[in-house]
């Protein structure tokens, strides 16, 4: 029996976090698809190595509760449809605690951390999932976390941070020019000593369960939070609330296992083309758990400090304002003008 390891890091903080931030990609407002955003490069690189073997199967450890079976399974139909798929936990409709008894059994070490939770980990975040933490009324237990200390252990000092952003993505750290897993890497230390990047919430699964999530997310939590800021500066109006909506479409696309439908790459197009202008830098506070900005600069900025200045005369004609609300509640006003009619009736 042959064993492949292979570290696609570099390539996974390229090809698949990078368009991640461009897409300010977070799942119901919370979740940086972090497990999501492996999954399809995971199967890509089996699929390699099935196709060089000339195996004939692939098999995958999820249950018939999760996200995961969808996410392998649809991309493994679409990369390689002869490849039949076997998911012994799922056809076998084992527990977890069956799961670990089997693995006993049969010699397969299990980490202590892993005997108390599911946890799945990348660059982009750490998700911890079962036990305790089932019970969605309890906080969790700090044994539950690795990459973040908690807020009230965090340094009393705040620490700010400066991310450079070209066409969208961080290019640069504190002035200093990094590739994209370095940046990552080096931010999730950074703010995960801060306390920063911890998430607690109800997620709604794929297959349309409610659970419990928590995951730990230093770097994509304080890189999305910038990139944000950044974009409503360079931006028009138009563009960010447009942006929005094909934003929440590709992060479902992403999340719901269907990285390689067309409509991401249709969407992906778009986003693309926005993020031409996103580029600056952005000054971040750390501070126990908390993410603030606190500056942002772009060459490309729509932001014009003399357009918005109370004290100096400006070329913003303060008497056009006038006629400007004259005519944006107009319809609102004959409305209620109506209404009251009516009521006299």
């Amino acid at each position: 029996m042959k064993h492949f390891s292979v570290d696609a890091r570099a390539e996974f903080a390229k090809d698949y976090v990078f368009p991640a931030i461009k897409a300010n990609a977070l799942y119901e407002g919370k979740y940086p698809i972090s497990t999501s955003l492996s999954r399809p490069l995971i199967v890509a690189k089996m699929v390699e190595i099935a196709e060089k073997e000339g195996a004939t199967g692939f098999a995958h450890g999820c249950t018939g509760r999760g996200n995961d079976q969808v996410r392998f399974d649809v991309t493994v139909g679409a990369l390689a449809p002869d490849l039949k798929i076997i998911a012994p936990v799922r056809e076998w409709n084992m527990t977890r605690a069956e799961e670990i008894d089997y693995a006993k059994k049969n010699g397969i070490p299990i980490t202590s951390a892993a005997k108390k939770y599911s946890i799945d980990q990348s660059i982009w975040g750490r998700s911890i999932e079962c036990g305790s933490l089932e019970d969605a009324s309890k906080e969790p237990p700090e044994d539950a976390f690795e990459w973040t200390v908690s807020p009230e252990k965090a340094p009393d000092k705040p620490e700010y941070v400066t991310i450079t952003f070209e066409a969208g993505v961080p290019v640069a750290l504190n002035g200093r020019k990094l590739d994209p897993l370095t940046l990552i890497e080096q931010l999730n230390k950074t703010a995960g000593k801060h306390g920063v990047g911890r998430i607690d919430h109800i997620e709604d699964r794929l297959v349309g369960l409610k659970s419990r999530e928590n995951y730990e997310c230093p770097a994509a939590t304080v890189i999305l939070e910038a990139h944000k800021d950044l974009e409503k500066m360079v931006l028009t109006r138009h563009e960010v609330l447009f942006k929005q909506q094909v934003d929440a479409q590709w992060t479902f696309m992403a999340y719901a296992g269907l990285w390689v439908d067309p409509l991401r790459e249709d969407l992906e197009a778009f986003i693309n083309k926005t993020q031409e202008n996103v580029t600056g830098e952005v000054r971040i506070k750390l501070y126990k758990g908390g993410v603030q900005i606190v500056g942002r600069s772009s060459p490309m900025s729509l932001y014009d400090q003399n357009l918005v200045n109370y004290n100096i005369k400006t070329g913003f004609n303060q008497a056009y304002s006038k006629g400007f609300i004259e005519l944006w509640g107009l319809q609102t006003r004959m409305y209620n003008i109506l209404k009251r009619k009516a009521k006299k009736k």
